[in-house]
C-alpha cells in the first residue's frame, strides 16, 4: 500500500535505446550483405559486440557496416506491434522465436523485422551512428564490437585526444602513426641487441673489478652488488664472471624494483646456487630457477639493502 516515486534515468535509457536499436540494423546488415547469421548479443557499461556464425573479412564488415549506417541516416520508422506466435511464423523474421503467445515484434521499416522486449529509439535517425570498434575470431565465427550515438562520439573523442598527443611525440598524422611505432619499435630492439652485446663484453672487466673489491669469507670471494642499467643477460655475464674466479661467488642485481638476480658460483666452491635463489625468493617474492652452479630469478620486492643482506648471508659472507 505504500506509495513511490519513481524516475527513469534518460542518459542512460536513450544510450541503451541506441545500443539495441543499433544492434538491429548492424545484425540486419550483416544478414543481408554478408550472409553472416548473429547468434548473441551483449550490451556492455561501454561497447557492445556480436557474435557472427562464420569468420567475415574486414572487407566485408566494412560492407555491413556502411549499409547499416545508410539506414541510419535514412533515417527510417522503428515502429513496434504485437502478434500471436501463428501470426509470427508467416512474417519474414530476420531470427525465429523460440517463444509462444504474444510476441512483440520490433520493425524498422523495410530493413529489419524482429521479436525483441527491448528499448528502441522511434526513428533510424536517433541511433546517429554505428561505428565499429574492432573484431576477432570467436568460437568458429567472429565477434564483433561496436558503438552506437553517443558511445561512438567518446570513442572518436578518445581516440581524436591519444592520436593528438602521438602526434606532439612522434611529430607524425595519424595514417603515419602505425609506421612511425614500427619504425621505433625495431629501432629499439636493435638499441637493445647493442646494449646486451656491449654489457656482455664488458662484463668481464666489471667482475674482474668487483672480485677485486669483494668481501673474503675463508676461501670464498663473495660478490653481492646492485648494478644500475644492466639487463638480465649482462647481469648474467657479470656473475659468470665472478663464478670464473677460484672460490667466486656472487649474487648479482638489476638496481630497479622488482629486482632481477643472478646467482653463480666457482666450481670448487660448495655452494648451491639454485638453493640460494630459492631463499631469496621465499623471502622477497618473484620466481626463477636453475641449477647448482647458476641461478636467476625476478620479480623480488623489498628494501634493497635488506634483500642484499640476505643475499650476503646466504653466501656466507
Amino acid at each position: 500500500g505504500q506509495r513511490v516515486h519513481a524516475a527513469i534515468d534518460w542518459t542512460r535509457r536513450f544510450d541503451h535505446m541506441q545500443q539495441h536499436t543499433g544492434q538491429h540494423v548492424l545484425s540486419a546488415a550483416f544478414e543481408s550483405v554478408c550472409q553472416a547469421r548473429t547468434e548473441s548479443f551483449h550490451l556492455g557499461a561501454t561497447s557492445a559486440t556480436i557474435d557472427l556464425h562464420r569468420q567475415v573479412s574486414p572487407q566485408e564488415i566494412a560492407a555491413a557496416e556502411a549499409d547499416a549506417n545508410r539506414v541510419v541516416w535514412e533515417d527510417r520508422e522503428v515502429s513496434v506491434r504485437f502478434v500471436s506466435a501463428d501470426e509470427a511464423a508467416t512474417l519474414p523474421l530476420r531470427k525465429e522465436s523460440g517463444r509462444t503467445g504474444t510476441l512483440r515484434l520490433v520493425d524498422v521499416t523495410g530493413y529489419d523485422l524482429s521479436a525483441c522486449g527491448g528499448t528502441h529509439v522511434a526513428r533510424t535517425g536517433g541511433i546517429g551512428l554505428i561505428s565499429v570498434t574492432g573484431w576477432e575470431k570467436f568460437k568458429g565465427g567472429t565477434r564483433v564490437e561496436f558503438r552506437c550515438g553517443g558511445r561512438a562520439l567518446a570513442q572518436l573523442r578518445e581516440w581524436r585526444d591519444a592520436f593528438t598527443a602521438t602526434n606532439r611525440v612522434l611529430s607524425v598524422g595519424a595514417v603515419e602513426l602505425a609506421p612511425a611505432i614500427e619504425r621505433l619499435q625495431g629501432e629499439n630492439k636493435t638499441l637493445g641487441r647493442t646494449v646486451r652485446t656491449l654489457q656482455e663484453q664488458l662484463a668481464v672487466h666489471v667482475g674482474a673489478d668487483l672480485v677485486a673489491r669483494a668481501t673474503r669469507a675463508g676461501d670464498r670471494v663473495v660478490v653481492v652488488e646492485a648494478l644500475e642499467g644492466w639487463e638480465a643477460a649482462g647481469l648474467k655475464a657479470v656473475a659468470a664472471a665472478v663464478a670464473a674466479t677460484p672460490g667466486g661467488c656472487a649474487a648479482v642485481f638489476s638496481s630497479t624494483t622488482p629486482m632481477l638476480v643472478v646467482v653463480a658460483r666457482a666450481a670448487d666452491v660448495s655452494l648451491d646456487a639454485g638453493a640460494v635463489l630459492k631463499a631469496l625468493t621465499a623471502e622477497f617474492g618473484g620466481k626463477g630457477g636453475g641449477k647448482p652452479d647458476m641461478a636467476q630469478g625476478g620479480g623480488l620486492t623489498g628494501d634493497p639493502a635488506s634483500i642484499l643482506a640476505a643475499a650476503r648471508r646466504a653466501l656466507g659472507a
